[in-house]
């Protein structure tokens, strides 16, 4: 660990955090983020604000988080260098930022780490850029408002991000329906639950063909009842 002040606030980079099978990671991925979301009591969904700037990419990864000084992105660069293949990197700013603090550089050197997607609740540009080498980006919005580089920040430490708090370690689900974490203690956990929701759906989608109503699949004509004159 690294330590490091400017002025009156102090900055830390970790350079490590726990990791979850990669086995349930996939798992997580391949359920999406309603049913993962559902799966864990409705917990841990990031604001949807936070949007994919393409079309159809669905991850999940360990975070690294960044907390970034606002219009500034070194962090993000110290991030980075700490990535790992199959990492997401996390980013959030001290106060509400509409910087584009990640772009086609950083997509570039994010991509031939391994690193699976960014989260960042603030701006990215070079879009088009991102979008042809199809690096996967959640965001907060577009600008092509540039950044420092100066500092401080830190790597690697619990951060707020759209919302939610995002443990290093812990893992990110996203897809177009949004964004949602799950701690890596309770990942394995809220697979079996997301796999035990999967299958239902499975039961319910079979019983719809057969021309069955939700209303009877899912318990709810008595309840609709209580409405009718």
């Amino acid at each position: 660990m690294s330590m490091a002040d400017k002025g009156n606030i102090s900055s830390t980079i970790a350079r490590s955090a726990r990791k979850t099978d990669s086995d349930v990671v996939e798992k997580l991925r391949a359920f999406g983020v309603s049913t993962v979301y559902e799966a864990q009591g409705g917990i841990g969904l990031m604001k949807p604000h936070l949007r994919p700037i393409y079309h159809g990419p669905a991850i999940a990864g360990p975070a690294v988080t960044v907390s970034c000084a606002t219009g500034d992105n070194l962090m993000v660069h110290a991030g980075l260098d700490i990535c790992q293949p199959g990492d997401v990197l996390v980013v959030s700013t001290t106060s509400d930022s509409d910087h584009g603090m990640f772009g086609g550089l950083l997509g570039l050197s994010s991509q031939l780490r391994g690193v699976v997607a960014l989260i960042i609740d603030a701006g990215v540009r070079d879009v088009p850029d991102l979008r042809a080498m199809q690096f996967p980006v959640w965001a907060k919005l577009i600008s092509a408002k540039g950044t420092t580089k100066n500092g401080p920040g830190s790597v690697n430490v619990p951060i707020q991000c759209a919302g939610v708090y995002v443990h290093p370690g812990g893992i990110i689900v996203a897809d177009p329906d949004g964004v949602v974490v799950v701690s890596a203690e309770s990942a394995e956990s809220v697979a079996n639950s997301a796999r035990g929701r999967h299958e239902h759906e499975q039961r319910v989608r079979e019983r719809l063909k057969r021309g069955e109503s939700t209303l009877d699949i899912l318990g709810l004509r008595a309840r609709l009842d209580e409405f009718e004159a």
